[in-house]
This record gives structure tokens, C-alpha cells and sequence, in this order.
């Protein structure tokens, strides 16, 4: 898709900035193209110079110091502990630019459409989660800077998450939040968000799924990490292993968590057995699916984009499936569901 002509200027202009700083000097611009966006406010286009082709990426202008940039932090940060994530080749903040490693157009999700088998389906996640794996072992002390994993998730920022689902999910089928469910629900939610914040945690990437990791020359990268934060291991696992744009097999996902288990040293982790984990995967499920069905909601309402409404029924049976035979969810289960199949 061709930019318009306004945008086209205007990264020309931040490209010509680039190589008066003797970046790529030596290419010539060619060709840009505009990028479908996600489900964010950024832009992203592809330029074209006579060598080769690289991403540029536009967000709000930023005044601040570098090291406080919540993309180019988290980037330096991770490619310094040997995290894969896009190679920033030029920035200017205060224009909201980026010039990026150009990762092409497939993501993991385009990837896995072309699987034939479940056992090369198992040997791609289980690359993935080695290196979700190698991500989680960084310690904290490996965080110099100040700025850097500010946040964390505790109890309000779960139940923050919940409340904007309530908000959205139930506005989409036209129905009132009046305060008297929005409280019960809230109660019943509540004892989950207490466990999932009472553990150790680890530096998560925060939105860990098909998506947001590209394919490139056998390699799997991660983008869309500005947010990373402090949480449970079980936070990343379950965004990559519960997926609601991919269907993974069942006994890939079961076998993947054991080697997760596995692999990540009890001392980071700190929960007593393999049991205790899969009761707080299961609790994290909940949120983390939860809290995604009101992400779709919330960008169809205010943005009229209808792509994501289509796994909101996989989202909410994923939900279903995983409280069933548990007596610790039964009345949540009921309260929640009673609604949703109601409309």
C-alpha cells in the first residue's frame, strides 16, 4: 500500500536526517511502502533503497532521555542478554522514528500455516520457549538501568486488566454494567489476581504470542516488547501456549510446559512442584485470556476494526474448558458464563 504523499515526505526527510549522520550514505532511496498496522496506534513502513530494504517505524515524538524510551531501552537492554529482537539501526525520538532491521512479513502465525505435523509443530515451540526461557533467566541484577521494568504485575494491575474486559466485552452485546454485577464478578475474580500476584517474577515480555514474534532465516524474533514488565513466568508461557489466534495441538502444549517446568531452575521461579505450577498456569489462563477478549472488544468499539472479533467464541471457550472439573472456579464459571450465553 502507497503512503500518502504527506507521509511520504516526511520519511524522506527522516531518512535523508539518517544518512547525514553517515548512516547508509551510500544508498538511494527508492520505493516506500505503508505497512498493515497492528493493533496499536504506531505506524510502520517499509522503504526500498537501492541495496536492500529496511522498516521505519512511527510513534508519538519523545522529549526524554534515550535510556528512558520504552521501545529502545527494552531493546538495547535485550540484545545486550542475547534476547532476539530487530536491530534499531537510526533513531530520532523527537520525531517518534525508528529505522529498523527490515524482518520481512512472516510471522510465527503465518509460519505455523504451513506445518504437515505435530512433531514439527512441538520443534518450533520448543525453540520458542528456549528462548522464552533464556529471557526469564536474566536475573534482576542484570538490570542497570534505573528506568528500565518500572512496572510489574500486582494485584490492581490484574484487576485493572478485568475491569476493562467487563467494560468492553459486556458494552459489545449492549448491556449495562450496572454496580451490582460489576462487584460480584469483581469478588469472584478477585482471589485469582491474589495468587498470580503473590509469586516471584520474572522480566516478562508482556504480549508474548504468534503475533509478535517474526520468522527470518530460521530465526524467531521478538517485536511489540515496549511493555515488558515484572510478572510470573506462567504470564509469557500462557500468552505463547494459549494463543487465541492459534489452536496449538493438545499434547504439544502439555509436553511444552513440562519442559518448561524443566528447564527454568526453581530458584527463579519459586513454586514448590509441577502441580503448584499448573494450578497457577491454569489461574493465569484466566486473567491473561480474559484480559485479551477485552482487548478485542475495546479495538472494535473504538476503532470499528472487526479482525480480531472472530476469536473472541475460541477465547471464551478456552476459558470454559480449563475451569471445568476445578471446584476452585465453579461459582466464577457460572457467574461469568450465565452472561456470556445469554447474548
Amino acid at each position: 500500500m502507497k503512503p500518502e504523499q504527506t507521509e511520504r515526505f516526511f520519511i524522506e526527510e527522516l531518512f535523508n536526517k539518517t544518512q547525514e549522520k553517515e548512516i547508509l550514505k551510500n544508498e538511494k532511496l527508492v520505493e516506500i511502502d505503508k505497512l498493515t498496522g497492528d493493533a496499536s496506534t504506531r505506524r510502520y513502513y517499509r522503504i526500498f533503497t537501492d541495496r536492500k530494504s529496511y522498516v521505519v517505524g512511527l510513534d508519538n515524538p519523545f522529549d526524554e532521555a534515550p535510556e528512558k524510551h520504552p521501545f529502545l531501552s527494552v531493546q538495547q537492554f535485550f540484545l545486550e542478554n542475547r534476547v532476539r529482537v530487530p536491530e534499531i539501526i537510526d533513531s530520532n525520538l523527537s520525531r517518534g522514528y525508528s529505522l529498523q532491521e527490515d524482518l520481512g512479513d512472516e510471522t510465527l502465525l503465518l509460519h505455523l500455516s504451513t506445518l504437515t505435523s505435530s512433531g514439527e509443530e512441538y520443534r518450533i515451540y520448543k525453540t520458542v520457549v528456549d528462548q522464552l526461557l533464556e529471557l526469564h533467566r536474566i536475573p534482576r541484577t542484570a538490570v542497570q538501568n534505573p528506568h528500565l521494568f518500572q512496572l510489574r504485575f500486582d494485584h490492581q494491575k490484574y484487576m485493572d486488566e478485568t475491569r476493562f474486559t467487563f467494560k468492553y466485552f459486556l458494552n459489545f452485546f449492549n448491556r449495562n454494567l450496572d454496580d451490582g454485577l460489576l462487584n460480584e464478578l469483581e469478588a469472584l475474580f478477585d482471589p485469582v489476581m491474589r495468587r498470580l500476584s503473590e509469586e516471584k517474577m520474572v522480566i516478562t515480555h508482556r504480549d508474548f504470542h504468534s503475533r509478535n514474534l517474526m520468522v527470518k532465516d530460521g530465526a524467531y524474533i521478538f517485536i511489540d516488547f515496549q511493555d515488558a514488565r515484572w510478572g510470573i513466568p506462567q504470564y509469557d508461557l500462557v500468552s505463547l501456549l494459549e494463543d487465541c489466534y492459534y489452536n496449538l495441538k493438545e499434547e504439544n502444549r502439555e509436553a511444552l510446559k513440562r519442559y518448561y517446568y524443566d528447564n527454568l531452575d526453581p530458584s527463579i521461579h519459586g513454586q514448590r512442584s509441577f502441580e503448584h505450577f499448573l494450578e497457577l498456569y491454569d489461574d493465569m489462563l484466566i486473567q491473561r485470556v480474559f484480559k485479551a477478549v477485552g482487548s478485542f472488544c475495546y479495538i472494535y468499539n473504538w476503532r470499528k476494526d472487526d479482525r480480531y472479533l472472530k476469536y473472541i467464541g475460541f477465547a471464551m471457550e478456552k476459558i470454559r474448558r480449563v475451569m471445568m472439573d476445578k471446584p476452585r472456579y465453579n461459582e466464577l464459571k457460572r457467574k461469568l458464563f450465565m452472561h456470556y450465553y445469554a447474548n
